[in-house]
């Protein structure tokens, strides 16, 4: 990937930098300390990984926005309602989803150290970042992590054109003897929101087949697309595209079944009353649902043979005969780590966009201790 032409426009800011300022704004927004570093770090690894959609570009629309116009509690009340020795059902109490995801991991992943598997559902809880960060959870504690969340209406099921169904990300992730997890973190659908809302920072023309109309057809101007999305006037077509030619109907099932272990699991919210609006258009809080899954391997089978066998259909993979004109095959979490390696030493691009945006937040909360170099 050409880098430098991807990011000729930013600036870029180290991960210290940007992680201390988030955890500033948080505290300063009531989310306690603790807290506020959980959910930074959600964020940071975003743009680490090389996740724009996910990272900074998210933190004052997504978060910091909502905490103030009351749809997020800052303050997460994390209620354990119903609890076996493998299970456990969370009610997030409209908390912060990042923390209501860490802490729902914890607990699977030490049902699993104790009795092999553990599984956690959520209701009433917020957007948790970037999916793929549970997963490694599990996966960096010699597990393999399984997640999923539902999300406010953008997916139109198969040969229909309302947007019924989010994003709904299934991730899983487990490790290998190489130096980067597996993890496959992608939405069920085409793109996601926040892919859109990059190409609409850069004012970049989106790709025909992610979205549609009420007519079925293709839209590309992704400021439209924001806007119309959230009228109801167009959708994200599923993983496999439009109609079933190309496979259209297996993302829309695997959106479903996201959708459901999401929801009835926890006797949560979900379709249209995810929305985040009421009947008449005031703001509500979105009431999201998620489960998270840790399997521990040695339950199975020693960990370093699971990791040299995984490793090794990993390499197998790679070294297979490419297509003419490819020089390289590429297996889940890989590009990520490519990113992190380009990044580590560069920091996390900002372009102009979100650069406006950390200079408003370091006018209203008196951050300008803060040097960013914009």
């Amino acid at each position: 990937m050409d880098y430098e032409e991807l990011y000729r426009d930013c600036t870029w800011v180290d991960f210290d930098t940007l992680t201390e300022f988030m955890i500033e704004v948080f505290k300063k927004v009531g989310v306690p300390e603790e807290d506020a570093k959980i959910c930074a770090d959600v964020l940071i690894t975003s743009d680490k990984r090389g996740i724009d959609s996910h990272g900074i570009g998210r933190f004052k629309p997504i978060y910091i926005d909502r905490i103030n116009e009351g749809i997020i509690n800052p303050k997460t009340t994390f209620e354990i309602v119903r609890e076996s020795p493998t299970t456990a059902v969370i009610d997030g109490h409209n908390g912060m989803g990042q923390v209501i995801g860490y802490r729902s991991m914890k607990i699977a992943i030490e049902k699993a150290k104790k009795y092999g598997m553990g599984m956690v559902a959520v209701r009433n809880s917020n957007h948790y970042g970037i999916a793929g960060y549970y997963s490694l959870m599990a996966s960096d504690n010699g597990m393999i992590g399984i997640t999923g969340t539902n999300a406010r209406p953008s997916i139109a099921p198969t040969f229909g054109v309302e947007n019924m169904l989010g994003t709904n990300p299934l991730t899983i992730g487990f490790p290998t003897d190489e130096e980067f997890s597996f993890c496959i973190d992608c939405a069920t659908s085409i793109t996601q929101r926040g892919k859109i809302e990059v190409y609409a920072r850069l004012n970049k023309e989106m790709p025909k087949g992610w979205v549609i109309d009420e007519n079925g057809e293709s839209k590309t101007d992704p400021n439209i697309v924001l806007e119309d999305l959230i009228k109801g006037r167009a959708a994200l077509t599923p993983l496999g595209g439009i109609g079933e030619e190309t496979g259209g109907y297996k993302g829309y099932g695997y959106a479903v079944v996201v959708e459901v272990l999401s929801s009835a699991l926890a006797g949560g919210a979900y379709l249209k009353s995810l929305l985040g609006y009421d009947e008449n258009g005031k703001k509500i809080p979105y009431k999201l649902g998620h489960f998270f899954i840790a399997i521990n391997i040695e339950n199975f089978i020693d960990l370093e043979s699971f990791k040299k066998t995984a490793g090794d259909i990993m390499r197998k993979l790679r070294n297979s005969k490419k297509m003419p004109g490819q020089q390289r095959i590429w297996t889940a979490g890989e590009k990520e780590y490519d990113a992190y390696l380009y990044r580590k030493d560069k920091g996390v691009p900002i372009d102009q966009v979100l650069q406006k945006q950390i200079k408003e937040l370091i006018e209203k909360y008196d951050l300008r201790h803060f040097n960013f170099p914009f």
